[in-house]
């Protein structure tokens, strides 16, 4: 069984006229998942409440790719299962599933409607990721930086605060003597 669904249809070339069944079930598939996911389609479907719709538009794109792959209609409805009536049906538009099927292949070829797996998705998160990542670590660069001068500048206090308690000890010191010597 396939991981993904990549790994069986490379989505990012829909064959418009396939040439083996490879071909034909990958446009197909395109066909019917794009049809399925068209915002028109789906509003259609959760309206009309049409779960038989799915029979005929899988029906219709099987049709569709076989036709643009230069099957005839007795071939096409031989293997599928359905008549030869129906089958013209479809591939003339004349069915709803047809007629959707018919919009979405002229969509997909025409640019209009795209086909979005994910990956590029994907893609752009990783790359948003990856500069927030890099934004970071420049801001942890610069406040590494900082606390270094921060440190430098209170080691250097330190310093000086001995030395003053030293240059103090000294005049404690003076100061006892002369009040000894007194």
């Amino acid at each position: 069984m396939a991981e993904s669904v990549e790994e069986v249809i490379d989505l990012s070339e829909i064959p418009f006229q396939p040439m083996d069944k490879q071909e034909i079930h990958q446009l197909e598939t395109v066909l019917l998942v794009a049809t399925l996911f068209r915002p028109k389609v789906l509003e259609m479907i959760h309206e009309e409440k049409f779960l038989t719709w799915v029979d005929s538009l899988a029906v219709a794109a099987a049709a569709l790719a076989r036709q643009k792959a230069g099957y005839t209609v007795s071939e096409i409805a031989e293997e599928l299962g359905r008549t030869e009536t129906t089958i013209r049906k479809h591939l003339q538009g004349e069915t709803k599933a047809g007629q959707l099927v018919l919009e979405t292949y002229d969509m997909l070829k025409s640019g209009e409607l795209k086909i979005v797996t994910g990956k590029e998705e994907v893609e752009e998160k990783l790359r948003a990721e990856e500069e927030e990542l890099e934004r970071l670590r420049s801001k942890v660069g610069d406040v590494a930086s900082s606390l270094n001068r921060v440190v430098e500048a209170l080691s250097e206090c330190r310093s000086s605060m001995d030395d003053a308690i030293e240059e103090l000890e000294g005049v404690v010191e003076e100061l006892k003597e002369l009040s000894e010597g007194e």
